[in-house]
């Protein structure tokens, strides 16, 4: 295992990571939705968080047009 300290009580380690995935999520929006207001393509976001087109697309477009966003064509 690597040096991470993992808190002992497995229920609290699990909500720790339960806890860390939800704000990640959050910042993963809005960091997608800063980047397609400031003119970015689906390609350089993708590319940007290590994820293909199609899957960053996927995850955000229905979000994003909910919020007003512009978004660019291809």
């Amino acid at each position: 295992m690597s040096d991470v300290t993992v808190p002992q009580d497995p229920a609290n380690a699990l909500a720790a990571v339960a806890a860390l995935r939800r704000l990640a999520d959050q910042l993963e929006d809005a960091a997608v939705e800063q980047a397609m207001r400031a003119g970015w393509g689906w390609p350089a976001v993708a590319e940007a968080l290590g994820v293909t087109r199609q899957a960053v697309h996927k995850k955000h477009f229905k979000r994003l047009v909910a919020a007003g966003v512009t978004l660019r064509r291809r």
